[in-house]
């Protein structure tokens, strides 16, 4: 399994942040119409809501609207399974397993206490673990069993029977822990895969549970499918703002908005452009509001690192912009918001890009991404929930001699979750109009990659390093990025269009939860 500790997942979760950042910093720019003319799907389709429906009060308000990243923590029922063997003469009548004793159990049960706190103290994301539970016999794990857990984290020490299949719910996740060398010996260490997920023949027949599932010794190995499935559960039932409509890029991304409600159970909330407008007129009547926004236009300006390249009018009506996508976000209780036709119509109706307003909304520790791709978005919640750092929408250029383009107007500017990266603000480049950032990301960083497919079968990621920053006419936020895969093989396996990316490798993690979500996976490697 992969060694976490070469990874950088110490920094704070980023979803866990505070809804309030006295410091704006972002930046970003929208794509060009060209490539928004294969969108297609959009509108509001089954199970969307038009929040025309919901209160407007926000637009009212004198002070900034926000109701915070929202980061639902885990909930782990750790449980100890054993028996406790009686003496006979003449017979054997111990299983294998250094459990065997009341005392055993009780020296057991504190050893992994300790062990729980320190990984919780490492973990990075928000976790509830649930007192020990103490099974020995199939009654016992069914009732453990109907708990309001998550995550099952089974500690398989012993007891025979169908103790294992009672404790296991399909519809819940289940991680097993066996020791070798960590601890005494357990009994499932022995007989984990041929009579529990194999059930004595060739073929494996636990339901909800597979040989990833195990984990032999190592914490970092249980902490990595924890923030897997930490990631996956505020993945599952997500509600997003979508301006414009859901939408997904091409032909292939017609369905894109149904296959994310059922694939995710994701709630697609439509907010029509008329309704859009509607806000930014109120939002500019409103003095306060708008003196407020001009106010932190200028400090965003001061920042170290921040140059300017296009007009300061465009940068302040993005603060705006940015105030209002906040107040429909606060309205509708989530934290996540996506842009359709962002390089067309929203320039009409906010005088301004959507490009900057991402960023910045990204920046403080929200999810916002634009073009409305539902191709690509679900990869995107999915990776920040994982890492606690910004994702990043993306075009891919061509691969070649293991080095691509990418590049798009939206990228945040605290990729790492902490520290803000320099940027100059442009216009955003097919319409030469608006602000957008040219982010400059972190030579040498190490990044994950993830590409999706058109039809939510399967999903593809591998490792790259960001090699250059580059100034080619094209979307301004632009990194080259060198691969170690076979370039012909990355080329053949492609799907989809837009990836996804975030700083630091989360490719095991990433791996685990798509399967859980019942796709398929390839790491080029």
């Amino acid at each position: 399994m992969t060694n976490h500790s070469s990874h950088n997942h110490a920094s704070p979760c980023h979803c866990c942040m505070s809804w309030w950042c006295p410091s704006h910093s972002s930046s970003d720019a929208s794509s060009g119409v060209n490539r928004r003319d294969f969108m297609t799907g959009v509108g509001a389709g089954a199970g969307m809501i038009a929040l025309s429906s919901l209160s407007a009060s926000a637009a009212d308000s004198k002070d900034p609207v926000r109701n915070g990243p929202v980061c639902k923590p885990l909930k782990i029922q750790p449980v100890l399974v054993y028996g406790l063997p009686q003496r006979r003469e003449g017979v054997s009548w111990r299983s294998w397993g250094a459990i065997q004793t009341s005392q055993h159990v009780t020296e057991e049960i504190n050893r992994i206490n300790g062990e729980l706190e320190s990984m919780k103290a490492k973990a990075g994301f928000p976790m509830e673990i649930l007192p020990i539970a103490q099974v020995q016999n199939p009654e016992q794990g069914a009732q453990v069993a109907k708990g309001g857990h998550d995550v099952l984290l089974m500690y398989a020490a012993g007891s025979w029977g169908n103790t294992l299949e009672a404790l296991t719910d399909p519809d819940k996740w289940t991680i097993v822990f066996l020791r070798h060398r960590s601890g005494p010996v357990y009994l499932w260490y022995e007989i984990i895969s041929n009579r529990y997920l194999r059930k004595t023949v060739d073929e494996f027949g636990q339901p909800g549970v597979d040989t990833r599932d195990v984990v032999v010794d190592e914490y970092d190995d249980v902490l990595m499918r924890l923030r897997a499935l930490s990631g996956l559960k505020n993945t599952m039932n997500k509600k997003i703002i979508c301006i414009g409509g859901a939408s997904g890029w091409g032909a292939g991304g017609q369905k894109a908005p149904d296959l994310t409600r059922d694939r995710f159970n994701m709630e697609l909330i439509d907010v029509p452009y008329d309704e859009l407008g509607k806000r930014i007129l109120k939002a500019k009547e409103n003095s306060t509001l708008v003196k407020w926004c001009n106010q932190e236009a200028e400090k965003y300006l001061k920042q170290d690192g921040i140059t300017l390249d296009t007009s300061k009018d465009f940068v302040t009506k993005c603060f705006l912009l940015t105030e209002v996508f906040h107040q429909l976000m606060a309205e509708a209780q989530t934290d996540a918001i996506t842009v359709n036709q962002c390089m067309g119509t929203i320039m009409q109706v906010s005088e301004t890009t959507a490009c900057l307003p991402l960023s910045l909304i990204n920046d403080d520790g929200y999810l916002a991404f634009c073009e409305s791709d539902f191709v690509v978005i679900p990869s995107g919640i999915l990776l920040h929930y994982i890492s606690g750092k910004p994702a990043f929408l993306q075009d891919p250029t061509y691969p070649h001699n293991q080095i691509v383009t990418l590049a798009h107007c939206t990228a945040p500017r605290k990729m790492d979750g902490e520290h803000l990266e320099p940027a100059k603000i442009l216009t955003h480049f097919e319409s030469d109009w608006g602000a957008a950032p040219k982010v400059e990301m972190k030579l040498g960083q190490k990044i994950t990659v993830i590409d999706p497919d058109f039809n939510f079968n399967r999903w593809l990621g591998f490792e790259a390093e960001i090699i250059d920053n580059p100034f080619l006419d094209i979307c301004r936020s632009q990194i080259d990025i060198q691969f170690q895969c076979d370039t012909d093989q990355l080329n053949d396996e492609t799907r989809g269009f837009h990836w996804m990316l975030c700083y630091d490798n989360y490719l095991k993690e990433t791996e685990y939860a798509v399967r859980k979500a019942g796709m398929e996976w390839k790491t080029l490697a």
